[in-house]
């Protein structure tokens, strides 16, 4: 909106020659005579103050013009269009255009209407004050035109998972360009865009490359337009189709508890997913034939009596046009469950040994001295029930564990019989350290009572330094 002041006297008198110009050849000579009847009485333009508003508006819809004026004294208003011709004099309208209609006229304003706006109806409107001086602002008034046509176009109706295809939107012939934004889902992506200018229009066309995967199958994209023309969400979208090659997936239905043993029978179901849906399933065992006894039922695998040949690695193979994929299964075939028999007592025997303890005289004939005879006792160690009693709680659990908890309890019972006959043989040879025998009591055994038996020894004190002393 700006505002200017007229310059007055044959400047008024063009305007209204120009007024009369543009109206209909029957009302010309009436308003030229309005005009100078009214140029006389000219009121001044202290104290009053023209303005007005821009006005912004949407293709087809109504704009207002408002021409107001602050602190009135009755002057005359006039709207021009953007070409200078008279729209409105006062509340008479000369040009013929019934789109304009007259919505309030005082002294204090000229507001006119324009029903179905157009793009050519944009542009600046004068309202002229006819004052001394003459005062003169304009409006401008910008029209709003939405994208008329919105597609969105794909490279390829159907896409390979891992490939990468083009998509393009285009917003044609909108009023100012329109911002175009993508979606995947929920998701935000980000395109590339161009903006083509025609006859002050514009056509926006925005790109985006999309690396498509197995989850996008179903999955929309969308084009949603953003213009200040456009109230809510105006978009587009298509659907993508996108192929991928087999999920492969073996489902144990028999046994139930998942545990195979010998005698048992197993079914195994193979599940595939894949777009377009596999075609061929099929089972193979892996690095070796199918057992004979097996059965195959379309994705169906059933093996009845189960027995440890039938180990091994069992694969569910499937294919589509995409390409192929397998899961494997491998099938390892336990004991059967066994009773435990009863705890039984175990005794370990230890063989007696001899021990001689002999002292002998350098001097003299050596006289063997056996001194005793000792027989260790039988060690014999009974099992401990309440370990047994475990060790069968064990072989419940688990088949491969009771020959392990066997043989430990016999290793036990047989370390605890050698730690025992350590034992023992260290107490023995800890109390029986041997005999001992000098030259001083030499004789005194032979002796009839105790008094020989002194003289005896006394007179062997003569061969004191003879003396020697052994040990064994």
């Amino acid at each position: 909106m700006a505002s200017a002041v007229l310059p007055s006297g044959s400047q008024c008198a063009a305007a209204a020659a120009v007024a009369a110009a543009a109206a209909p050849p029957g009302l010309r000579l009436r308003l030229l005579l309005l005009l100078l009847s009214t140029a006389a009485l000219i009121p001044t333009g202290d104290g009053q103050n023209l303005f007005t508003k821009d006005v912004t508006v949407i293709e087809g819809e109504v704009a207002t013009i408002s021409c107001q004026v602050n602190k009135s004294d009755d002057s005359v208003i006039q709207l021009l269009n953007p070409n200078r011709q008279t729209i409105y004099f006062r509340d008479f309208r000369p040009l013929k255009d019934s789109r304009f209609q007259l919505l309030n006229f005082s002294s204090s304003e000229l507001k006119v209407s324009l029903t179905n706006v157009s793009i050519s109806d944009e542009g600046r409107y004068f309202c002229q004050l006819y004052t001394d001086p003459p005062q003169e602002s304009y409006t401008t008034i910008t029209v709003l035109v939405p994208p008329r046509n919105l597609m969105i176009d794909i490279q390829k109706d159907t896409a390979v998972e891992g490939e990468e295809i083009e998509v393009n939107c285009t917003a044609m012939a909108s009023k100012p360009a329109t911002t175009i934004r993508w979606f995947k889902g929920n998701k935000e992506l980000k395109g590339k865009s161009e903006v083509e200018e025609w006859s002050d229009m514009y056509t926006v066309t925005s790109q985006l490359m999309l690396k498509v995967h197995k989850e996008d199958d179903g999955v929309p994209v969308i084009c949603q337009v953003e213009h200040p023309a456009v109230t809510g969400n105006l978009q587009t979208q298509r659907y993508l189709e996108v192929q991928y090659k087999p999920q492969v997936h073996i489902q144990m239905t028999y046994p139930l508890q998942g545990l195979t043993r010998e005698g048992d029978a197993l079914e195994l179901t193979c599940e595939a997913i894949g777009k377009p849906q596999p075609v061929m399933v099929t089972w193979v065992r892996v690095d070796d034939e199918m057992p004979q006894h097996a059965v195959l039922s379309g994705p169906n695998l059933f093996i009845n009596n189960l027995n440890k040949t039938d180990n091994g690695t069992y694969r569910c193979e499937a294919s589509n046009i995409v390409g192929k994929a397998h899961s494997d299964y491998m099938l390892y075939v336990y004991d059967p469950p066994t009773t435990i028999p009863p705890p039984t007592t175990t005794t370990t025997t230890t063989t007696t040994t001899t021990i001689l303890t002999i002292i002998t005289d350098t001097t003299a004939t050596t006289e063997p001295a056996v001194h005793g005879l000792t027989q260790l006792p039988n060690s014999a160690e009974e099992l401990d029930s309440e370990d047994l009693s475990d060790s069968r709680a064990g072989e419940e659990g688990s088949i491969r564990a009771v020959d392990h908890a066997v043989i430990g309890g016999v290793v036990a019972v047989v370390v605890f019989a050698m730690l025992c006959l350590l034992i023992i043989l260290g107490r023995y040879f800890a109390r029986h350290k041997g005999t001992y025998f000098t030259h001083e009591a030499k004789g005194a055994d032979d002796a009839a009572d105790a008094d020989t038996a002194i003289i005896n020894a006394e007179g062997g004190q003569n061969n004191s330094e003879e003396k020697k002393e052994y040990f064994i």
